[in-house]
């Protein structure tokens, strides 16, 4: 097992080598579209920023109305700011007609939008449950479906898709989070061989604690949360063990040593521009050491 090990991560450092003195040209940004999910703040709201610095049509989607002004003030004249709740069918429809006004071709879809939600599986109600895969999986998927016709009007278009490490690693706490992550992945990895004959890329984005407001807000948002568990479980699990919880969150390493978004944001660019995307891209170190350790494992369980 441990020869495998060896061998993977080898293969891959001589690969990150040959990609680092050999880069892939990127594509014109003239006249290219792209629709990005999830604009309000954090990752989209960078991306958008950058793509439209590079000379791309931005059609930037965002849930509140309140970044509306902030970020149109920011983009350029090219840019086209619009609200959209991608769990909602009908706010999905206006969106697709917002963006055929505008082309008929997108070179790309970015999924990026998305919430958090942590706590253990007793703890977590099924609303909250449902509003978590709503969100993080279904509306990804709604939204690929309805753009799919104006991605697949030329070739090599992309569908690049915001996972995370817990769409690899379930950990305790993360049931609700880390299964729309699950599923957002192999629904990715399926589209991408599907979609193959078309000449659509599909890119997966996997990056671990970045230094956004779901991160730096997970503590509060427990908080919140076992404000609403029921008394019932609440007696069951008492108020001392879920102190003994948040306190681990506060100290959990992982996240205080959250790393720069500007990570995701290039590997975001790198999949939207580059002539030659990945198939994933595992920003910032911490994606990359929990993947090899998550392979140590599953080959350790494979080979035992």
């Amino acid at each position: 097992m441990l020869v495998i090990v060896i061998y993977v991560f080898l293969v891959y450092v001589t690969y990150q080598v040959y990609k680092h003195f050999f880069p892939q040209p990127d594509v014109n940004s003239q006249g290219k579209y792209i629709l990005i999910s999830g604009c309000d703040s954090g990752f989209g709201n960078a991306l958008a920023i950058e793509l439209d610095k590079r000379g791309f049509n931005v059609l930037a989607g965002i849930f509140g109305e309140q970044s509306r002004e902030a970020l149109t003030t920011t983009l350029s004249a090219r840019a086209t700011v619009f609200s959209i709740d991608i769990s909602k069918e009908d706010q999905i429809n206006s969106a697709y007609e917002i963006v055929k006004d505008k082309t008929n071709v997108l070179h790309a879809l970015v999924n990026n939008a998305g919430i958090c939600e942590n706590g253990l599986i007793d703890w977590t109600s099924m609303d909250t449950m449902r509003k978590l895969m709503d969100v993080n999986f279904f509306g990804h998927v709604a939204m690929t479906k309805k753009f799919l016709p104006l991605l697949i009007a030329k070739r090599d278009s992309r569908v690049i898709n915001v996972s995370s490490i817990a769409g690899f690693l379930a950990e305790p706490s993360m049931a609700a989070y880390s299964a729309s992550k699950y599923a957002l992945e192999s629904f990715s990895d399926c589209l991408r061989r599907e979609m193959a004959v078309w000449g659509l890329r599909v890119s997966i984005i996997e990056p671990g604690a970045m230094r956004t407001p779901i991160v730096e807000e997970l503590d509060l948002a427990a908080r919140k949360q076992w404000v609403s568990v029921p008394d019932d479980v609440k007696e069951r699990w008492g108020e001392e063990f879920f102190q003994h919880q948040v306190k681990k969150l506060e100290k959990n390493t992982v996240l205080k040593m959250a790393e720069n978004p500007n990570k995701v944001v290039e590997a975001l660019r790198h999949a939207i521009m580059n002539t030659c995307p990945e198939i994933r891209y595992r920003p910032g170190w911490q994606s990359s050491l929990i993947f090899f350790h998550s392979l140590c494992v599953l080959l350790g369980s494979s080979i035992s």
